[in-house]
Parts: structure tokens; sequence; C-alpha cells
């Protein structure tokens, strides 16, 4: 009797852990697919919405980085497409946050450090001129540290790429310095593959539009 009770409890605790996971993974894969619907359709109020559905199923799950980490991709995201500069500092205070939970559920990675770098980029265009010294060093450090984490991962050279094309050419930056980086990155894209269907898989059609401008 003891024995078919175990085996009872042990079946009922598999079956329903089996199902939160794949609530969980059904949940992450229709915010996935929203956000690359929302920036098709150029719904950046959308953007807001996914992000605090991801941040939902993150404080929910507990042990999940992702979800943390999409809910600071969109919010990055948007504050880049919505280029409004003086309201940068906010949006970057609420990235920080989930940046600093998805990094303590899984440190040193590849793709949080790139995020990071975005992030200090996004502080630095408040103001670029007063600004460089400070931010400068540390979107370049986080760049660093994206590539060194994961040298396969293509979003690191696609973002110096951008972020060159888009520096004034007595600054370094241009499509002379953009092109090479931005190569590089469309060379990863072509062999890179993500840890699961959950894992970052963006940036490579945004990669080959910058690319073809500098052609």
């Amino acid at each position: 009797m003891k024995r078919t009770f175990f085996i009872l409890l042990v079946t009922l605790i598999t079956v329903t852990g089996f199902s939160q996971n794949e609530r969980y993974v059904n949940a992450m894969k229709k915010n996935i697919a929203e956000i690359d619907s929302a920036m098709v359709k150029g719904d950046l109020p959308k953007l807001t919405d996914i992000a605090a559905s991801f941040e939902r199923i993150g404080n929910a799950e507990k042990n999940q980085w992702l979800p943390f980490y999409y809910a600071a991709y969109c919010k990055v995201t948007q504050a880049f497409m919505k280029n409004e500069p003086e309201r940068n500092d906010p949006i970057a205070d609420q990235v920080d946050q989930l940046l600093n939970k998805a990094d303590s559920l899984e440190m040193k990675n590849s793709e949080v450090s790139l995020l990071r770098a975005m992030n200090a980029s996004l502080r630095m265009l408040v103001d670029p001129m007063q600004r460089w010294q400070q931010y400068g060093p540390i979107v370049q450090q986080y760049s660093k540290d994206a590539i060194a984490q994961d040298a396969t991962n293509p979003r690191p050279y696609w973002f110096s790429g951008v972020s060159l094309k888009n520096t004034p050419e007595q600054f370094g930056g241009g499509c002379g310095t953009a092109k090479p980086q931005l190569d590089k990155a469309l060379e990863l894209f072509e062999s890179f593959k993500p840890a699961s269907e959950l894992h970052p898989n963006w940036g490579k059609e945004t990669c080959e539009r910058e690319a073809k401008d500098c052609e």
C-alpha cells in the first residue's frame, strides 16, 4: 500500500512538473513571437505590454533568467526605436533592475552583457558629448565581455557595427569602420544556433539591412 502511494505521489509530482514547464514554454514562445510582430508593425506600446508579461513570468518562475532578459530587451529596444533621449534614464533604470535579476540567475552570460552595453549606450545618448567619458568605456567593456563570454554570438558584432555606423566619421565612425563588424556578425549569424527555442535568436534581418546600407 505504501509503495503504491509513493508511486502515485511521484507520478503526480512528475506530471505536475511537466505541466508547469509546458505552460512556461508556451507562454514564453507566445511572447517572443509577439515581440517580432510588434516590431514589424512598429507597435511600440505593445512592447510595454510584452515586457510586463515577461516580468510576470519571471516573478512566477523564480529560477528562469530568460523572462527578465526579454523584458529588458523589450524596454531597451523600445527606447531606441522611440528615439526620445530625454526619457532614456528612467527606462535605463528599469532595464538595469531587470538585468540584475537575470544576472543573478545566469552569471557572465553573453546576451545579458550585450543588453548591458546597449543600456549604457541608451544612457549616453541623453547627452553624448557630456556622457561619452562616463558611459563610452562601459559600453566598450560590456561589448568585449559579451564576445569573450560567447565568441559565436553575432549580436555583439551587430551592435558594434550599428553603433559605429551611427557615429560621425570624425569620431571614428561611419560605414568604413562599421561594415567589417556587420560582416562579422552576418558570418556568425549563418552558423549561430540558439541553446533552445526560447534563447535569443534575433538581429539577423536588421544586420542585413544595416550592412546593405553600407555597400
